[in-house]
């Protein structure tokens, strides 16, 4: 975000003009900085808030220790596992299980869930589209629901991974058929979602071919052999090098 207020051009996630980036990242002299790992940038994330917002209230002398399996069809990993394999606190772990338990007693999510959590948190757009492309990536095993445990390695990544791999989940988001290559077709699918959720709605407003724009800029830049796909390596190695590309990572807050 430049200093009169106009976001920095060529975002990776949609240029949101008048949407104040959360604190995932910051340009400082010209550099990239990486993401500060902190509690209220946690809680910027819409997943977040909502499992959250759903947590009961828990004491200190409480049994429920560990992660509650009985009550659940599908039964998460082990704590100690779920905190090797992510980068949440054993206590953060347990809030989240129990707000997700709550809201989800079968222990999977769904689409719908998702398309209902976005239609919460930005009600002046669409979020529909958005919701299902982001639900997709989440969903590793593509079986249409979507388990704890997936759900917070997921989150992991996103708020406290590092640079390559939340490069890597971008690139999973933007390659929606799975096939190891993102097309501009694909890009801009995702593009326009994202404005359709938030972009319309910033002051100052966005122009309806502003998401055709971002997409003609990145893909030029990331198409390097122009053979009319992005493959993961020209995806990381484009957005490494291009600091633009990179100081937008931080718009990754503002759409989860």
């Amino acid at each position: 975000m430049q200093a009169d207020g106009k976001a920095v051009d060529g975002s990776l996630l949609a240029d949101a003009n008048g949407v104040e980036p959360g604190p995932g990242g910051q340009k400082e002299g010209g550099k990239w900085q990486k993401p500060r790992l902190t509690r209220k940038a946690l809680m910027k994330c819409c997943l977040v808030k909502w499992i959250i917002a759903s947590a009961a209230p828990q004491g200190p002398d409480s049994s429920d220790s560990d992660l509650e399996l009985s009550a659940v069809r599908h039964q998460p990993e082990g704590l100690e596992q779920l905190q090797a394999q992510t980068k949440f606190t054993r206590k953060e772990l347990q809030s989240l299980y129990r707000g997700f338990k709550n809201e989800c007693p079968s222990g999977l999510v769904d689409e719908e869930t998702f398309k209902s959590i976005y239609s919460q948190f930005f009600p002046q757009g669409d979020a529909t589209t958005y919701a299902h492309f982001l639900f997709n990536a989440f969903d590793i095993d593509r079986n249409g629901s979507i388990r704890f445990e997936d759900f917070v390695i997921g989150l992991s990544v996103l708020l406290r991974g590092s640079v390559t791999e939340k490069l890597n989940w971008a690139f999973n988001l933007y390659d929606i058929n799975k096939d190891g290559y993102i097309t501009k077709e694909e890009m801009l699918a995702i593009m326009k979602s994202i404005y359709d959720m938030m972009g319309r709605y910033t002051s100052p407003s966005v122009r309806d071919d502003a998401p055709f724009e971002h997409v003609e800029k990145f893909f030029q830049k990331m198409d390097r052999n122009r053979d009319g796909v992005v493959t993961i390596d020209e995806f990381i190695e484009t957005c490494q090098k291009d600091e633009d590309i990179m100081s937008s990572m931080q718009l990754f807050e503002n759409v989860i």
